[in-house]
């Protein structure tokens, strides 16, 4: 079942996904090489808490960290880890949840390390452009699938292919709520779109083939390739004529403009 939100569970989920948005950018203060993926984690937990909120992965069926860091061929579900240490020109997706009053927030955002190649680079400004488009789509009276087509158009136009299993979702008490959003599908297709309804896009794109695999984690999802892939994800409320972005990369397009200056 589909929940729509009153406005006032609109406005707690805000303040949810803006700390998740903060949340990141604080990460992205560390993000180097030479840094692993497990000191990130451990900043990123202690400023949720720090803030009055919980991690909102850790825990979650089984969930060993805060973050998910899905470091180059891995495209999301990636564990934290002191021994992954990231290393000049890769690129690492990070995903961050929270609990605030009782909501959910969930955003991710992929980041370059380093300096990274021009294919890299081109990769990760596509797949943030998928993003961009699916929101536009996202408002009252449009449908699931042209989310989804305005993702995949785009990324395909490119020469990029999107994952097809891993997908988008509905968000608000729980962190996973119908409807399911994938980044791909036909105009005019799936699930309505309410006022009301909280989902979030996060297109997830690979530079090779789109065929992924698990690792003997049970948790890491990478590109059967091997080729970088690129995730990045926003919280949305449906709303008349143009979408209600809850989460932001504001916070994180700050410090990356500080630290480039």
């Amino acid at each position: 079942m589909i929940l729509i939100k009153t406005a006032d569970e609109i406005e707690l989920m805000r303040q949810s996904n803006l700390l998740v948005s903060e949340t990141l950018a604080e990460v992205a203060k560390h993000i180097r090489p030479g840094v692993s993926t497990g000191k990130l984690d451990l900043v990123a937990e202690a400023f949720i808490r720090d803030h009055g909120a919980v991690p909102g992965f850790l825990g979650y069926q089984g969930y060993p960290k805060t973050l998910c860091t899905s470091v180059n061929a891995e495209v999301v579900h990636g564990i934290p880890s002191d021994k992954v240490v990231l290393r000049e020109g890769d690129l690492v997706s990070v995903d961050c949840g929270v609990i605030k009053e009782g909501f959910y927030g969930d955003t991710a955002f992929s980041f370059e390390v380093g300096e990274v190649s021009d294919k890299v680079r081109r990769l990760l400004n596509t797949t943030r452009e998928c993003l961009l488009k699916g929101i536009e789509q996202a408002v009252e009276g449009k449908r699931i699938g042209d989310v989804g087509s305005a993702v995949q158009t785009h990324a395909e136009q490119n020469g990029y292919s999107v994952v097809r299993e891993m997908v988008g979702h509905g968000l608000g008490r729980h962190m996973h709520e119908a409807p399911e959003v994938p980044n791909y599908g036909r105009k005019g297709s799936g699930p309505k779109l309410k006022k009301g309804m909280v989902i979030c896009i996060e297109p997830m794109i690979n530079m090779g083939r789109r065929q992924i695999s698990q690792d003997p984690d049970g948790w890491t999802i990478r590109a059967a390739d091997n080729l970088p892939s690129a995730h990045f994800e926003l919280a949305v409320a449906i709303d008349k004529g143009k979408a209600d972005v809850l989460s932001t990369f504001s916070y994180i397009d700050e410090v990356l403009k500080k630290q480039n200056s």
